[in-house]
């Protein structure tokens, strides 16, 4: 029998991010010899594919946040972090894709790294420090280090640095560390650090896949391990959060005596096996007593880390291990040990081989029906945290959450001077009442095997969640009505045809079909599963209020879909899958994965220059759906006014460039241009292009990262408006603005901006162009970063002059206006009203402010202003506001538009999304501004609501 030595212990430690030596310095790496592009590892590769299909977000953020007490040389920590990144070379890299393949390539050293140092009290910088977390990265532009210094006093900071994970994992964590307190010491003492060339991470991965060959046997082994196998069925929250569509997390800590951790690694001792094993055994315990199910699967973290030759890389080394085991039979907690101690042994046996490989080779048998990897618990121990220790300062960890899951749900055992049972879940996938009594029960379980380790899983704390209480709907019925998207749904069976189901959604911007299907399909099993979704205006119903089966549309058996779409899915699904589908075969069963449905997406996207995601392929999953989706989007495509290309240079004389046209304030820009009779040229992607078009409307291809396509354009106009931008992407908005400025060379330039750039001032009311009051957003920093580019540059080498119109809130019936009136800053209140619960506002006085509330502007009204300034510049920065709002005004709108009887209630706590309390004067535009019929608040706030929503 296989057992745990000091040696495999050291192994299983080492494998698992524990065996991390503070005094190791890097070893001599050898000579790099190749050069330019690289592939990808594996792991990199999936860090990518979760980018391209938007499920990366903060979930693959490293903050490394620490505050520091002593005096701090900026200047010294500024050229530490260039050297780093200087030694370092995966920290410079961009992550660039051809022929279908991702590649990433090494970026120069920067001559300097910035820090952003912010001026702010200790306990404001939890939002700042979670701010900078969030902002995601440019993978296509190189996930470079971000650094942000808050200064809370002459000699009291804390530093955050902010990876992504493609380029960093928590090894490289401590070397990252260990290096920049060095570099730091010799810039601070005027000397150079003298620390041996490290091993390049593009070598790595070039190593991995010349090894690729040699993987085959490793994954006979997982094919014949994970054989059977199916994804781990979790109870979904009936209510499922707004937010649902992140990865939003939710958390829960039990503490523990700290006799605990001890006890457990006596345990462990006794048993030949680590403290990891035995806190593994105890998740797949506390895993069985919440499901009740004894083939479970666990996901841990290994390493590719083995050999001197290692020492100091900085870069993503980690793999995920399949920890198969089985819990029946009743076994107590011990001999639960010993078969996750033989199942984690066996998996490291094999731990060369890279988890997407895992599931390739396992098809459509790794996945639900819905698609879910085979991965969804994991488990790890949590040691004491990493921290930034510089000379002549004392360091303090600072717990920064990026708030987002990467894993449905996940158990740690903390062991620290604090020890405590945690548990992490995604809150759009598992119920919050199931999970906070899962956490109460594994601390306790933690508890009771430390003091008893021969319980019997029986007799272990935890319970199997209570089903949910019993309808006469149909369980597709009951997940449809709960979805927030959903006012009414009903589900029916046609005499000789398949189930349906029908919805009506609460209003326009909600789930599609496939979204609705692909939750059902999540949840139910497969027999229960509606054959299609399909959305009403409203539901017909009979004299007594059923719904009416007689004017219900029906879904008789349909054809093989045809046209030019089908055609075009069919010879994609075939040459990507390496056969021909028939119309309703699965994607996933066809041997789909995520690279091939990104793959498959960008194929169709060009060919038909119709919008299409990696997420549309993997919603859709058959030819027939996919097709449909095709086609419903040309139909919109063609209900549009015929796109005009416009040429390489300007064809009239005046043409005014707008870039953001198909957002809100873009649209009613070039709405208020058409009025005037202005030639424009309009910015647009070629599968959005016929969102703009219209009489007087040329189109010119392109985006805010495509720095060329912006310059050309510039260059063929003569004049700009400026109205575009990410959100949540500032370095992206500040790269493009710099573009846009750099090829302006005559006329106007107006820049539609945010009064997020005045910050958190001192006062009540806000003058135009007042200096900014800190903390400022990234958002906010961005805007005024944008603006100062402009400014400084209007007036020279021939151009015009340049508007800077900063703008509130912007209501106007438009769908990404009431997108977000529904879920950006006042979203907190929308869906309270809506779904009937109170609305909790802060108490005026509360922390000293007497008035809270926000200002607006009407959409027509920003747009009337901004076309002002082409022939009038501000030759500055002016505000744009049609009036302000108290929150509890707003809240007795909302309440009564939507017809809702949520209680409007103040309290002595201001909730961050309420935390606005200025005025802002409007008075350079106030001509502009002027209120037309029709531009009151109510009327605007009845206008984006309307009786759909209702």
């Amino acid at each position: 029998m296989t057992t745990d030595t000091p040696t495999g212990a050291a192994l299983q430690e080492e494998l698992l991010r524990r065996a991390r030596s503070r005094d190791a310095r890097p070893a001599p790496a050898p000579e790099a010899v190749h050069h330019g592009p690289a592939p990808l590892s594996h792991a990199q590769r999936r860090m990518w594919l979760m980018d391209r299909l938007g499920q990366g977000g903060a979930s693959y953020s490293v903050p490394f946040a620490t505050r520091l007490r002593g005096p701090l040389d900026l200047d010294a920590l500024a050229a530490a972090l260039t050297s780093l990144v200087r030694r370092h070379e995966i920290l410079r890299t961009r992550y660039g894709q051809q022929g279908g393949e991702p590649y990433q390539e090494v970026l120069p050293a920067p001559e300097a790294m910035a820090l952003r140092v912010v001026e702010t009290a200790a306990d404001g910088a939890g939002v700042l420090l979670a701010e900078e977390a969030h902002r995601p990265f440019d993978l296509a532009a190189g996930p470079v280090p971000r650094a942000l210094v808050l200064r809370h006093g002459p000699q009291d900071h804390t530093v955050l640095l902010t990876f992504h994970h493609i380029a960093l994992d928590g090894a490289s964590l401590e070397t990252v560390a260990g290096e920049l307190a060095e570099l730091y010491a010799a810039a601070a003492g005027g000397t150079a650090a003298e620390q041996p060339s490290p091993p390049q991470y593009a070598d790595f991965a070039r190593r991995e896949q010349a090894a690729a060959d040699r993987l085959e046997q490793g994954l006979r082994h997982w094919e014949s391990r994970l054989a059977g196998v199916s994804p781990l069925r979790l109870p979904r929250p009936m209510h499922p959060p707004a937010d649902g569509g992140t990865r939003s997390a939710g958390t829960h800590t039990a503490p523990l005596d700290p006799r605990v951790p001890a006890a457990l690694r006596e345990l462990g001792r006794q048993h030949r096996a680590t403290l990891f094993t035995v806190a593994l055994a105890a998740g797949f315990a506390a895993l069985h007593r919440f499901t009740g199910q004894d083939d479970l699967v666990i996901g841990v973290a290994g390493s590719h880390r083995q050999g001197a030759e290692m020492r100091g890389l900085v870069g993503l080394c980690v793999n995920t291990l399949p920890v198969r085991v089985n819990t029946g039979g009743d076994p107590s907690f011990t001999v639960l040990v010993e078969r996750v101690r033989e199942a984690l042994l066996d998996a490291q046996q094999s731990r060369e081989v890279p988890f997407d490989l895992i599931l390739e080779r396992l098809g459509a048998a790794a996945r639900g029906t819905d698609g879910t990897a085979l991965i969804r618990v994991s488990a790890d121990v949590l040691g004491a945290p990493t921290t930034l220790r510089l000379p002549g300062t004392v360091s303090e960890y600072v717990e920064v959450g990026a708030g987002e899951a990467k894993f449905d749900l996940s158990f740690a055992l903390v062991d620290t001077e604090a020890p405590a049972g945690l548990v992490q879940y995604g809150r759009a996938a598992l119920d919050e009442e199931a999970a906070a009594a899962l956490g109460t029960h594994y601390g306790a379980l933690l508890t009771a095997v430390a003091d008893d380790p021969g319980l019997r899983l029986s007799r272990l704390p935890g319970a199997v969640p209570v089903p949910r209480e019993e309808t006469d709907a149909h369980p597709a019925e009951a997940l449809l009505c709960a979805h927030p998207g959903v006012a009414e749904a009903a589900v029916l069976t046609p005499a000789g045809g398949p189930l349906l189901a029908y919805a009506v959604l609460r209003g326009i911007g909600g789930p599609t079909p496939a979204e609705l299907r692909s939750r059902l399909r999540a949840e139910l099993a497969p027999e229960l599963v509606p054959a299609a979704v399909m959305l009403l205006d409203a539901l017909p119903r009979t004299a007594d209020g059923a719904p009416d089966p007689a004017r219900l549309p029906g879904m008789p058996a349909a054809p093989a879909p045809e046209g030019a779409h089908a055609e075009a899915v069919t010879e994609g699904f075939t040459a990507l899958l390496g056969r021909q589908p028939r119309p309703d075969d699965d994607f996933f069963l066809l041997g789909g994965h995520s690279l091939v449905a990104v793959q498959l997406a960008e194929r169709l996207r060009r060919a038909l220059k119709l919008p299409l995601t990696g997420l549309d392929i993997m919603q859709a999953r058959t030819p027939r759906a996919v097709t449909a989706l095709l086609d419903a989007r040309a139909e919109e495509r063609a209900a549009a006014p015929t796109v005009t290309a416009a040429r390489p240079r300007r064809s009239r004389e005046g043409t005014v460039l707008v870039t953001g046209g198909t957002g809100g304030v873009g649209a009613f820009v070039l709405r208020e241009l058409a009025a005037r009779g202005r030639p424009v040229l309009a910015l647009a992607r070629p599968e959005s292009a016929h969102l703009v078009a219209g009489d007087g409307v040329e189109v010119i291809e392109g985006d805010l990262t495509d720095v060329a396509g912006l310059r050309k354009a510039v260059e063929s106009a003569d004049a700009v408006i400026h109205a575009a931008c990410t959100f949540t992407r500032p370095e992206v908005d500040v790269t493009a603005m710099a573009a846009m400025v750099g090829a302006w060379s005559r006329g106007p330039f107006v820049f539609v901006s945010s009064v997020d750039a005045y910050g958190h001032p001192a006062g009540e009311w806000v003058a135009e162009e007042s200096a900014p009051g800190q903390p400022l957003s990234p958002y906010g920093q961005a805007k005024l970063d944008c603006e100062a580019l402009l400014l400084r540059a209007a007036g020279s080498q021939g151009r015009g002059g340049a508007s800077a119109v900063r703008s509130p809130l912007v209501w106007g019936p438009h769908q990404r206006l009431r997108d977000q009136l529904r879920w950006g800053a006042t979203g907190l209140l929308y869906q309270a009203a809506r779904e009937g619960r109170p609305l909790v506002l802060p108490r005026p006085g509360t922390g000293g402010h007497a008035w809270y509330g926000a200002a607006w502007v009407h959409a027509a009204a920003l747009a009337r202003s901004v076309v002002s300034c082409l022939d009038a510049p501000v030759h500055g920065v002016a505000n744009a506001v049609s009036g302000h709002v108290t929150w509890r005004e707003l809240a007795a709108t909302l309440t009564e538009l939507l017809g809702s009887d949520s209680e409007i209630r103040e309290a002595d706590e201001v909730h961050p999304d309420l935390d606005h309390r200025w005025h802002y004067h409007a008075d350079r535009l106030a001509p502009s501004l002027r209120r037309q019929p029709g531009e009151d608040r109510r009327s605007v706030l009845a206008a984006m609501t309307g009786p759909a929503e209702r």
